[in-house]
């Protein structure tokens, strides 16, 4: 039997899991005090920097993937899923193990069974295979409002850092690595860490 959720821990569902919903323009600062000829806003990384783009814009990425699987809150709603998963499995391998079993009696009743007698046991036999399909649809359903509600539980955590990231930072734009379009971005203006560090810190007891 296929699991509901193919290759979820590996994949997170999920960016299918499951995307989150993460990307962020930000507008630059308004007020922001012109800098003195030749020299670098405050804040601002030295002139080259992969962080600056034409214009002086400052640009991010994330990787929401990694954030769901490397932050203590992804990594709940990870093991809360695959819980619920393992559950809605289990049962729905004993009702298939209950239909194979009266297929087995209704085939070794063939010849000694009355015909009514296997009738009975044709319509028993009916009745679970479409109460299966019942159970497979309504798990499937179940698993992915809960994923839904899991991973916009998350997004609501993660927006207001990212928020902050970029406006202490100066950022004008991050995007989602790979979400947004982009083909190449360099491993410096991936922000990532920063966002998992600033989650995980939020959510130890203070």
């Amino acid at each position: 039997m296929m699991p509901l959720i193919a290759h979820f821990e590996k994949t997170a569902a999920a960016a299918a899991v499951v995307g989150l919903t993460l990307a962020l323009l930000l507008a630059a600062p308004a007020a922001q005090a012109a800098p003195a000829p030749g020299a670098a806003p405050a804040g601002s990384p030295a002139a080259g920097s992969p962080a600056l783009a034409g214009g002086g814009l400052r640009i991010a990425v994330i990787d929401t993937e990694k954030i769901l699987l490397s932050s203590a809150a992804g990594k709940k709603a990870i093991a809360e899923l695959k819980k619920i998963q393992e559950a809605k499995e289990a049962e729905l391998r004993n009702k298939q193990q209950e239909i194979k079993d009266l297929q087995d009696k209704v085939a070794q009743g063939r010849l000694s069974l009355a015909q009514d007698k296997l009738a009975e046991m044709a319509k028993q036999l009916e009745d679970k295979e479409i109460m299966l399909r019942r159970l497979s649809d309504d798990a499937g359903r179940e698993l992915n409002k809960k994923k839904d509600d899991l991973l916009g539980s998350i997004d609501e955590k993660v927006m207001p850092v990212i928020n902050q990231i970029g406006k202490e930072q100066g950022y004008t734009m991050i995007f989602r690595k790979f979400e947004s379009g982009l083909i190449y971005a360099d491993d410096a203006i991936d922000i990532t860490s920063v966002v998992v560090q600033r989650l995980d810190a939020q959510a130890q007891p203070k």
